[in-house]
């Protein structure tokens, strides 16, 4: 099976770079991507969307005879979303990492502009549970590896447009969230868990990490994902 890798803001293919060989040992193919503007200046960025990065990946599947499984951490959910939602008969499974499906026409999030391009707003910028399980040597490491991104990308909205991507078996690995606090958001299916909610074919496994699990976990990371693989070929 091809296992295709979408990192999160700020990260690039390298992000994955110890849960790959793990993937690969187990005999599936693994392609980690760099998506569009990453690291670039805002003269070469500025124009790049979030639907850049969903057709990015839509290349990549296309040049792949058969099923894939996606693999979207954090914001690259949504860019996973967007490629089920544009090829939904070639998807095997999608896997979030500690992320939602978004709804139709939600974005990532807002983050700090500077010199026109979004960088990597340091670690006090986020929540203490997710960044609870990164000592200080990786929190260093992984924010030396950080790259900007492109302005438009966390509040591009997503367009959604084929039903048949809430029959794609999905699995959520979550890290922040308990799987009681999920099933409470299918319950209610609030709009922005409108997809969430809709999905057919949903497991959810708690990692009983922070944000980051290919860092602070890569082998615990890697091996949810083959789990969730191995699910779908059984």
């Amino acid at each position: 099976m091809k296992i295709i890798l979408i990192p999160g803001l700020w990260l690039d293919a390298s992000s994955w770079d110890q849960v790959t060989p793990v993937l690969r040992s187990a005999g599936h193919s693994v392609h980690a991507m760099t998506m569009p503007g990453v690291g670039a200046p805002a003269s070469r960025s500025s124009e790049i969307g979030i639907a850049d990065w969903v057709a990015a990946v839509v290349d990549e599947i296309d040049t792949t005879p058969g099923l894939v499984v996606l693999v979207g951490h954090s914001g690259g959910g949504n860019v996973v979303y967007g490629a089920v939602d544009a090829r939904p008969e070639r998807i095997a499974r999608v896997i979030f990492v500690d992320t939602f499906p978004p709804a139709d026409g939600g974005s990532i999030w807002e983050f700090p502009v500077v010199d026109g391009v979004v960088p990597f707003p340091g670690w006090d910028f986020f929540e203490q549970a997710e960044v609870a399980d990164l000592d200080d040597a990786t929190r260093a490491a992984a924010a030396a590896g950080t790259r900007s991104v492109p302005v438009r990308v966390p509040t591009d909205p997503l367009r959604l447009r084929d039903d048949r991507r809430r029959r794609v078996p999905a699995t959520m690995l979550t890290g922040t969230v308990t799987e009681a606090d999920i099933r409470s958001y299918i319950d209610a299916a609030p709009p922005w868990a409108a997809e969430l909610a809709a999905l057919e074919d949903l497991e959810i496994v708690e990692l009983d990490s922070g944000h980051w699990p290919q860092f602070s976990m890569p082998e615990r990371l890697a091996a949810a994902i083959l789990a969730a693989v191995d699910h779908t070929r059984g």
